[in-house]
């Protein structure tokens, strides 16, 4: 039948010439439509159907099969995108947890210290932590894995290849990068439901206050004393509680400072900075690498109890790991009343017991 011919090569011709399929589709419905109307009983129409091959009642029929194959495909392809597409996602209500989350924190939601009320306290917490470092490093990405909300990092530093032996935050490809950013990166990639917020900068007089007051918790892993008086005077003028930690060799220590609850601050126990080479810092006097592991991971594990109410408080307790001998101590330490920074308190004492 020439009129079959005649689709057939407008399909082939289409397909050389690379045509979209809306422009073949539309010169065969035109072909079709030329076909029927050689076949109407129009006179002088007779002899050009003849020609062409088929009856009227042929062609309109195949119109209509195609038509229904056509529409059949398109509710198949429906169907389909209906099924393929997952179920609406429910957005979680302010301060809720998704179905990620939930899955992500199910070991604390179970610790009945925790449960989903502590959870949901990490989830509001802000805390700041003062430098990416060598302590800095496994507290940031504890508090993160934690799923504390917004955490906060200050750091004016730059990742070297020094630092690769124990600030397990950064990586060696980030060599050079400000640390705020490695560590962002870092906290990010293992927690995406977190706001992390850096700050690369030095933390100074000017700031301190300002930028601490926004904060619920403030955690101190720097290495230098200066910028420890400079973190424990800002929170003791903003009311916040201090974790602090230092590390040198083989010993670390840290402890809870927070006289606006009965603890003392950090210039009670310390009230003067030792004299230069007694206190050397981890650069001159070296360090083990695994231990601002440890340290770190304590000062983040009183955090989270600090911010859930977990446990026994760190408040007046200074604690002391040797890892040389595997050894951890604990001494007593109360206000002073002639501290210089937080003044008389009532639980006033001579900065140790």
């Amino acid at each position: 039948m020439l009129g079959l011919v005649l689709l057939a090569a407008i399909v082939g011709l289409g397909l050389v010439l690379k045509a979209s399929a809306r422009a073949i589709s539309g010169m065969l419905v035109l072909v079709w439509a030329a076909l029927v109307i050689a076949h109407l009983p129009i006179p002088g129409f007779a002899p050009i159907g003849r020609v062409l091959g088929g009856s009227l009642a042929a062609w309109l029929g195949l119109g209509v099969l195609v038509a229904l194959v056509l529409i059949y495909r398109k509710l198949l392809r429906a169907i389909r995108a209906r099924a393929a597409d997952p179920e609406p996602k429910t957005v979680p209500k302010p301060g809720a947890f998704s179905e990620a989350e939930l899955d992500r924190y199910a070991r604390h939601i179970m610790l009945r210290e925790i449960g989903g009320p502590g959870q949901k306290k990490l989830k509001q917490a802000k805390v700041l932590v003062i430098g990416a470092g060598g302590l800095g490093s496994p507290a940031l990405l504890y508090l993160a894995a934690a799923g504390v909300g917004q955490i906060g990092v200050v750091d004016d530093d730059v990742v070297s290849n020094s630092n690769l032996q124990r600030q397990v935050i950064h990586r060696d490809a980030d060599i050079g990068m400000p640390k705020v950013f490695s560590a962002q990166k870092a906290m990010a990639a293992l927690n995406p439901h977190i706001e992390i917020r850096p700050f690369n900068r030095r933390l100074t007089a000017v700031d301190a206050e300002a930028l601490i007051a926004e904060y619920d918790l403030v955690l101190d892993g720097t290495d230098n004393f200066d910028t420890r008086y400079l973190v424990n005077a800002a929170c003791v003028a903003t009311g916040k509680p201090l974790i602090s930690g230092a590390i040198t060799q083989w010993e670390g220590q840290l402890s809870l400072y927070d006289p606006a609850r009965g603890a003392p601050c950090y210039a009670c126990v310390f009230p003067q900075a030792p004299a230069p080479g007694l206190a050397p810092s981890c650069a001159e006097a070296g360090v083990v690498g695994a231990l601002p592991g440890v340290v770190g991971a304590m000062m983040a594990a009183e955090a989270i109890k600090e911010i859930t109410g977990a446990g026994q408080s760190a408040r007046g307790r200074l604690m002391i790991y040797d890892a040389l001998w595997g050894e951890s101590r604990q001494i007593g330490v109360k206000r002073r009343a002639d501290c210089a920074v937080c003044g008389p308190g009532p639980a006033a004492g001579d900065g140790h017991s």
